[in-house]
């Protein structure tokens, strides 16, 4: 959630519910202001939840370790920004990990410090770090790795080892203090931060301007999947489409980059279809999971934006719209994708608190496997609402983290769709974000966004998790 977004709790009013799990449903036909609240089905996961010091719970077994904390300075002499938010994982030296982490900051806050050659704008405060850890989960090193750009909320894992760092904003020059126009994609090399200078701050313009947040990239053809969080109208997603003759690896986004082109290969918004041909004009039209669309892609005028937002440029007989389309993961040969939660208010047709779909780019169709129904008592019940980031877990599943009302939780979801909490947040309820396994899956990597921001490594005994009951 980006600062000039209307906060989710803002604007339910702090009562809005926690989650009801729906599993195992066909394919639905439109409903008419449907809700998709029913009695939450859990599983057993890793086993309830304990005490595993101050900051949070966790299972039997399970433990945690702080690698760092906004508003501290490491030994190394770096301090250490706030608002973590999304991150991707990589193998570092030695066995350990580098984590690229985005920080959700806009022109009013600590900056991300900047570093010559680092800097995309001198009058924004985001960016990324890198932390590099050793199998032990010891820090490294902790390093900016790009600087001057705004909002860094989600991303994405390139197949060749990089991360993609996204702007969720619209604002442009001279508003707010900026110096140039935001709203684009970086490209960030986790191997040092010599090897960013001078590139990562050159923004991909021809993955469009607007309010983004997740990115997947299909290893096959190069293709490259973005979400966006916005309303009035909803939010669309999109997909880029490399131009001929294009070969992706390392450096050949900043190659069609390096003059600030624009219109570079095909830029799109999806629109999806029901069973009967029926144009779907929003997904939280589907109330039940298994729910599948076929989808085409409708060009997109204008991606820079210049004068019109890109998703005010196509109409809602054009398009698919859905009002919180935030984290997305490329895993089992297509994208999973996260719609946060829908309201009547907020111009959905049904009200959810939250769903998961499947995007599988050789079908084209895109699945409704996991939806969350509203419960309107989050702040004593321990269910679920609001997923923001996931990730697909290397034991089976998906980790979602919760940004929503009351309880912060991480929530695990089976292989058979049954929910699960993998933690709670015990000092405030603060936003989970950033979920990422280490090369071998023994360790997770998390944020805890803010009061203060920090980074957390998990361990314990994974394993498939149960789908047997709670």
């Amino acid at each position: 959630m980006s600062d000039h977004t209307l906060d989710r709790r803002t604007l339910l009013g702090g009562s809005a519910g926690a989650l009801g799990l729906l599993v195992a449903g066909s394919a639905a036909p439109f409903a008419s202001h449907a809700s998709a609240a029913q009695i939450t089905r859990m599983s057993a996961g890793y086993g309830p939840l304990r005490t595993a010091g101050e900051l949070m719970a966790l299972p039997e077994g399970f433990s945690y370790k702080v690698l760092a904390e906004a508003g501290t300075t490491t030994r190394g002499g770096y301090a250490v920004p706030g608002k973590q938010d999304a991150m991707g994982c990589f193998a570092g030296p030695s066995g350990g990990s580098t984590l690229v982490c985005n920080h959700e900051l806009g022109s009013s806050a600590t900056p991300v410090p900047h570093v010559d050659g680092l800097v995309y704008d001198e009058g924004a405060k985001g960016g990324t770090s890198t932390l590099v850890v050793d199998k032990d989960d010891n820090v490294l090193e902790h390093y900016t790795s790009v600087a001057g750009t705004a909002t860094n909320c989600a991303g994405g894992i390139t197949p060749w080892g990089t991360w993609l760092t996204c702007e969720e904003t619209e604002a442009m020059a001279g508003s707010g203090g900026y110096t140039k126009d935001h709203g684009y994609v970086f490209e960030v090399d986790p191997t040092s931060q010599a090897a960013n200078l001078g590139k990562a701050n050159i923004p991909l313009k021809f993955l469009g301007r607007f309010a983004h947040e997740a990115a997947a990239v299909d290893p096959t053809v190069g293709q490259i999947y973005l979400t966006e969080d916005a309303g009035k109208p909803n939010g669309l997603f999109y997909r880029w489409t490399p131009p001929a003759g294009y070969v992706q690896g390392k450096g050949s986004l900043h190659a069609l980059a390096a003059d600030g082109a624009v219109e570079v290969g095909a830029f799109e918004a999806l629109k999806a279809f029901d069973s009967e041909g029926r144009h779907v004009p929003d997904l939280s039209y589907a109330t039940k999971p298994n729910t599948k669309y076929t989808v085409t892609w409708v060009e997109v005028p204008d991606r820079d934006a210049r004068t019109t937002s890109v998703r005010k440029q196509l109409g809602d007989d054009q398009v698919t719209r859905a009002r919180k389309l935030e984290g997305m993961w490329w895993g089992d040969g297509g994208a999973y994708v996260v719609s946060s939660f829908a309201r009547l208010s907020d111009g959905s047709v049904n009200e959810h608190d939250g769903q998961v779909w499947f995007y599988d780019p050789k079908k084209q169709t895109i699945t409704l496997t996991t939806i969350f129904g509203v419960n309107s008592d989050p702040d004593t019940s321990d269910e679920f609402d609001g997923p923001d980031n996931i990730t697909v877990s290397p034991h089976g599943g998906l980790i979602l983290a919760e940004d929503g009302n009351g309880k912060s939780h991480l929530v695990g979801v089976t292989d058979q769709g049954k929910a699960y909490p993998l933690a709670r947040n015990l000092s405030s309820d603060s936003e989970w974000a950033g979920p990422c396994f280490s090369a071998d899956g023994s360790t997770l990597f998390v944020n805890i966004q803010s009061s203060p921001g920090r980074t957390f490594a998990i361990t314990g005994p994974w394993g498939r998790p149960s789908n047997a009951k709670a």
